[in-house]
């Protein structure tokens, strides 16, 4: 890292809105030639503080995987985050709004493996194989960002995005089961505000796990036995207010809640 880089910089200002719950400008804004690699760069540079403050690293998140999220985002390009041991969140349990700057919720597939992948040439069938069981999950989201509003470099640095994750209580072995033909239905307060299949991410989402696998092993790293995977939302994400559930259910997976108080 050159002493010129603004990954050290850019770093900090995303820990000092993390910690303040303010929403800031893009970095992209200040440093305009911000790349992707700096933004994974920078992204690096905040896990590694955040481990040596105790927090574990346990998986990993897709996101812009669905052309759904695409367009409300207006940024084309996949990317993906790292989950740590402090990013679960009960759903049994409130969540409180207030503790992040503006949080949306979006409905995922998660998958729990039970053998590492690292690429290249890692294919969906590779990620069935490796894969423990799948639950339907909730990934609550809260871009460091003024609107939601970033590039591809942008929402790397900031981790895509991460805040929190809940998972659904039904484990499935995802043997014999066709993920992408698994229906969805996205509630609000009980009314129906989206639908979508499996196959809205990148069509099946174990295409989407298999591209991070491929991604990673190019970078010298790997999906880990154990680690939890969030396969990317499959429709744009709602914003979670107080007293008002946030439900997804799915077909085989059954359904998952937060409550935001």
């Amino acid at each position: 890292m050159s002493a010129s880089s603004p990954v050290v910089e850019c770093a900090d200002i995303l820990e000092a809105a993390v910690a303040e719950r303010r929403a800031i400008s893009r970095l992209t804004e200040k440093f305009p030639d911000l790349t992707l690699e700096q933004g994974y760069e920078i992204q690096a540079l905040l896990a590694g503080r955040r481990i040596s403050r105790g927090a574990s690293p346990v998986g990993a998140k897709l996101g812009l995987t669905s052309r759904a999220k695409q367009v409300q985002m207006k940024c084309t390009e996949p990317v993906y985050g790292r989950l740590f041991s402090d990013n679960f969140h009960p759903g049994n349990e409130p969540f409180e709004v207030a503790s992040l700057i503006h949080p949306r919720v979006e409905p995922e597939i998660v998958f729990v493996m039970k053998h590492r992948l690292a690429g290249p040439g890692v294919s969906a069938a590779d990620v069935i194989a490796a894969t423990e069981s799948v639950c339907c999950g909730l990934e609550i989201i809260d871009s460091r960002y003024d609107d939601f509003s970033f590039t591809a470099a942008d929402v790397a640095a900031d981790n895509t995005s991460e805040a929190k994750v809940v998972m659904g209580p039904k484990m499935v072995d995802p043997a014999g089961l066709d993920l992408g033909l698994i229906g969805l239905l996205l509630e609000v307060d009980g009314e129906q505000v989206a639908t979508a299949s499996g196959a809205a991410t990148m069509g099946h989402p174990a295409e989407a796990v298999a591209m991070l696998a491929n991604f990673l092993g190019a970078r010298g790293e790997a999906i880990e036995a154990g680690w939890t995977i969030f396969s990317g939302g499959l429709t744009a994400a709602v914003p979670l207010a107080v007293g008002s559930p946030v439900t997804a259910t799915f077909g085989h997976l059954g359904s998952v809640t937060v409550r935001g108080i």
